[in-house]
């Protein structure tokens, strides 16, 4: 009786999957028909406001027992699967593979896209600046480390737009061949990710040597060539170089996020739940601090960032760079920025896009 319980139940199990995959093959036909239409209109194949909704929409739905986190992670591969029907997309990234802005433009853009490892953030904006690539993911800022300066200073001589942005949650694993810590002569990886974990190598390897190097996947790379090195970095990068973890989690900070930004040529329509970031120079006079942030606190937009930049060749001369809620679109926010503008030496808006997750 119970076996025959079981094949009945697998039945309907395999009945189900048969209804799904007949309604995925109806979603990308549906799918084509809208990349026809944005082709006809010259409209963006990829609008991240889009996915944001259609995620927002399936989780607030979902009755369960399925996870939320579950819902989100199949759908952004049917999302991935079906951006691919409508037009591959091609994503640089800061590689190698296995960093943490590869795992961000899995997140963004799912396993159908080409994601595609670049060396610098430089190389990263001259990719999709000559349209080799339809768009970049780089890191900018970490919650404990602060600000990826080589990102902001590429935004003053580029026309990039930024058109999202992902959170990820950065957990440091300690990796190597064997996965054991007698075994470690020597700790490598990034030099933010070795001050990310500073107070557990300092408790628990006193007297190893650290050494930087380019990224964690280098790092990651480098011990699966050595027994008596270990790397510090992700769970992705263990997999991917078939590394053991010595120990798991030995970030300082259990509460580590990185920022990233997806960079494109166009900015996107407004999803109503954005953000926008604006650089600018102000001129050296008394009181503009006061006035320049006076334009955003009388009309009640909140401010989610602001960062300076020393300005190149002038000493003492900043730049600032300034995340707001609200779109550029809303009257609000544009007239805000219009009125800040008459303060500024120059002014560039960066970009509006829906806010992270």
């Amino acid at each position: 009786m119970p076996d025959q319980t079981l094949t009945d139940l697998r039945r309907q199990i395999d009945a189900i999957d048969d209804q799904i995959l007949d309604l995925l093959n109806q979603r990308a036909r549906l799918v084509i028909a809208v990349g026809k239409a944005k082709t006809d209109s010259r409209g963006d194949f990829y609008v991240p406001s889009r996915e944001q909704a259609i995620h927002a929409r399936l989780s607030a739905a979902n009755p369960g027992p399925f996870p939320e986190e579950g819902v989100r992670r199949v759908f952004r591969e049917i999302i991935s699967a079906s951006l691919s029907l409508e037009q591959p997309l091609k994503v640089a990234f800061l590689g190698p593979q296995g960093t943490f802005t590869h795992v961000a433009a899995m997140q963004q853009f799912g396993f159908s896209a080409q994601l595609v490892p670049i060396k610098s953030i430089p190389s990263i904006f001259d990719e999709v600046g000559r349209n080799r690539a339809n768009y970049g993911v780089v890191p900018v800022e970490n919650s404990n480390e602060g600000v990826v300066s080589h990102t902001l200073d590429m935004f003053m001589e580029s026309d990039l737009k930024i058109i999202a942005e992902v959170l990820i949650e950065v957990s440091h694993d300690l990796l190597s061949r064997s996965g054991k810590i007698e075994d470690v002569r020597k700790v490598i990886s990034h030099p933010q990710a070795l001050g990310q974990c500073r107070a557990w190598l300092e408790e628990n390897l006193p007297d190893v040597p650290l050494v930087d190097v380019a990224s964690t996947a280098q790092a990651a790379q480098l011990a699966a060539e050595d027994e008596g090195v270990a790397a510090i970095a992700s769970e992705a990068a263990a997999t991917l170089y078939g590394l053991r973890a010595v120990k798991h989690r030995i970030e300082d900070n259990p509460n580590n996020f990185t920022r990233f930004l997806v960079i494109g040529r166009q900015m996107p329509d407004p999803g109503g739940a954005d953000k926008t970031s604006i650089m600018f120079s102000v001129r050296d006079e008394p009181g503009i601090l006061y006035r320049m942030l006076e334009p955003f606190s009388k009309r009640g937009i909140n401010l989610s960032k602001i960062e300076s930049r020393p300005m190149k060749g002038r000493a003492w001369e900043y730049i600032f760079f300034l995340d707001l809620e609200g779109h550029i679109r809303d009257e609000r926010i544009a007239s805000a920025i219009e009125e800040l503008h008459q303060y500024c030496q120059f002014l560039k808006v960066l970009g509006s896009y829906p806010k992270a997750r």
